[in-house]
């Protein structure tokens, strides 16, 4: 069995590409894989290997500059769900385009998942899921609020042409681990909303902390690695992928006549052109050879490219 562990940690990294090499060589070293993203503002990623792998990669990063209280989610896989190691310097570690948004300086206020049914449950709250619409369309929290965005940087515009459908409501937020809840807490404190508030941990903390018999969370959480998604006790879901879009597909989905392995699905099939499709289709080919031999080293669409909050 081996150890995931979905991190990110707000700090200052004063040169982010000078901590990019040691962390690769590191990370390979041990058989480590996932994507790890540095920038100015910090560290954000998945990464998956044996205890002993992840633990060295873990300590250190602890070691980097504001790191030492790093903290992380971990959960379980029975196979490798990257396809490779990836350590990448970005100008965000989740991609919101706000430069004055800053998690250092404030955050909505931290709610412990054994608390979180009783706020949203409150008549006076609303509860706003910051992922985005293909993470909300596999599950999410009864009576929440889906934005509709396609991605993290569309949430600020969606606020502001929303923003009066939450007058005198305190607001309470959730995404997958907790890192895009830091930076839209932020931005709605920048906006004069007083009363915020988000999930402690994310969606994969109360997972793995609330019983199923207690809790209000509907379906499957969607997470940026070959399993796709998670249920409670962080047993991984029923859905599958599509490599094209990398949106999931539930076993039903697998079966529509528009779904070609590793090429479309029924949402994409238009999305693309004829020439996408061949390269799509080679790109299969090569994954199924990769397949036989049994070396994981060419996953296609590997969703490790975009970790939480990642627009690539």
């Amino acid at each position: 069995m081996l150890t995931v562990a979905a991190l990110y940690q707000f700090t200052r990294f004063p040169d982010p590409a000078a901590l990019q090499g040691p962390l690769a060589r590191l990370a390979c070293g041990q058989g480590v894989r996932g994507t790890l993203l540095l920038a100015a503002e910090g560290i954000n990623g998945t990464i998956a290997g044996t205890r002993e792998g992840v633990d060295a990669v873990l300590d250190h990063i602890r070691g980097l500059p504001g790191c030492a209280a790093l903290d992380w989610k971990e959960s379980t896989a029975e196979t490798m769900p990257f396809g490779r190691m990836k350590v990448r310097v970005k100008r965000e570690i989740v991609t919101m385009g706000q430069p004055d948004v800053d998690p250092r300086a404030s955050v909505g206020r931290y709610v412990e998942p054994a608390d979180w049914n009783a706020l949203i449950s409150a008549p006076d709250v609303a509860v706003i899921d910051t992922r985005n619409d293909y993470e909300v369309g596999i599950g999410t929290f009864q009576g929440a609020v889906d934005p509709g965005t396609r991605s993290f940087r569309d949430f600020p515009a969606w606020w502001q042409a929303n923003a009066h459908r939450f007058h005198n409501k305190r607001i309470a937020m959730f995404c997958t681990g907790g890192i895009r809840c830091e930076k839209s807490t932020n931005y709605l404190l920048s906006q004069g909303v007083e009363n915020v508030f988000h999930l402690k941990g994310g969606i994969l903390k109360y997972l793995e902390d609330v019983p199923e018999d207690e809790s209000l969370w509907q379906g499957d959480c969607f997470v940026f690695d070959q399993r796709v998604s998670l249920t409670h006790g962080l047993r991984q879901g029923r859905h599958g992928m599509c490599h094209a879009c990398r949106r999931p597909l539930a076993p039903e989905d697998r079966q529509r006549p528009e779904y070609e392995e590793g090429v479309c699905c029924h949402r994409c099939v238009n999305e693309y052109s004829s020439a996408d499709r061949v390269r799509f289709r080679e790109r299969q080919r090569q994954f199924d050879l990769a397949a036989r031999r049994n070396d994981g080293s060419n996953v296609p669409g590997d969703p490790a490219t975009t970790p939480e909050g990642l627009e690539s």
